[in-house]
């Protein structure tokens, strides 16, 4: 794989896990007040980083989103792009993050087993992973549409998220974590945000559809063209990538002249150079090899300018 490619593929990942975040967040907006949300959590003073959510429930409150259902006091959330594998590696290391959670607490058992739990999310289902859990005797559950309980095997309780089984009408966020939206529920995302006031909210929703939007482009152009309104909302959800493609072009564009000023600039140099070389009576071929070793010309671009 070119180094370009990885870039691009990396990229895309982190473009993808800020919109999973923001869409949890509006999954479970209802208990805001209740939850706190941990895009990154530093382990105690070590140099240790886990790459995961982090989302701390407090103490008794009650959760109807079916996902949030599971959570306890302290959850560690890992999202999977529908690119990358889930296996059971991938649940080992993320239960290994569940336990660098729990020992880094502040203060002897400040974080108790008992209170931590760890969900994994993923577009598609892992068809290896289930096979494995089902060849070597792990306990799973389905108590709801694209929602497992894995109930034995694992040390810390663990609930795994599919979310092309989710009920859609119950939610809708993560819907939009998808190349497959269909032109409804982009609609209906859409109508919703144009009601939206929060400026929490506006901004979980723009990072959301500028993911979504980019992952179903062709959806998008139905949308413009059919309703004016609609083509207004998205032109202003859209505003951050829009923005951030013109200062591309117009870098691109002052770069572009940059060079060819500066190669007018050499061009001119390398004349004025042939005309300094034979006013000291240097031949063609004396000259032509001046110009190579100080200029880097090829043999052709050197006698261009003898011409």
């Amino acid at each position: 794989m070119t180094k370009e490619k990885q870039e691009a593929e990396k990229k895309q990942k982190l473009q993808w896990h800020p919109a999973f975040a923001a869409a949890l967040e509006m999954e479970l907006l209802e208990n805001k007040d209740d939850l706190e949300f941990e895009r990154e959590h530093n382990l105690n003073r070590k140099p240790l980083l886990i790459d995961c959510l982090v989302i701390k429930k407090k103490k008794n409150t009650v959760i109807r989103n079916e996902i949030g259902k599971f959570f306890r006091k302290h959850n560690i959330i890992e999202y999977k792009s529908a690119r990358d594998s889930l296996s059971i590696d991938d649940v080992a290391k993320t239960q290994g993050y569940a336990h660098l959670y729990k020992a880094y607490g502040e203060g002897i058992d400040a974080v108790r087993f008992d209170e931590v739990s760890v969900t994994l999310i993923r577009e598609s289902k892992p068809v290896g992973l289930f096979k494995y859990f089902e060849e070597n005797s792990y306990i799973v559950s389905n108590p709801y549409r694209g929602i497992y309980y894995i109930e034995s095997g694992l040390k810390f309780p663990t609930q795994i998220i599919i979310g092309k089984e989710l009920a859609h009408e119950n939610h809708e966020w993560f819907n939009l974590l998808s190349d497959k939206v269909t032109k409804q529920e982009m609609a209906k995302a859409i109508e919703y945000s144009r009601n939206v006031r929060s400026k929490n909210e506006r901004e979980l929703i723009d990072a959301i559809f500028e993911v979504s939007a980019l992952a179903n482009k062709n959806i998008v152009e139905e949308l413009k063209i059919g309703d004016e309104g609609m083509c207004q909302a998205l032109m202003e959800i859209m505003k951050p990538e829009i923005e951030e493609a013109v200062n591309k072009a117009v870098n691109t564009a002052v770069l572009q002249e940059r060079r060819e000023t500066t190669e007018r600039v050499t061009e001119r140099a390398i004349k004025v150079a042939v005309e300094m070389l034979r006013s000291l009576n240097l031949g063609n071929d004396e000259i032509k090899e001046a110009l190579q070793k100080n200029y880097n010309l090829s043999e052709e671009e050197a006698l261009s300018y003898l011409k």
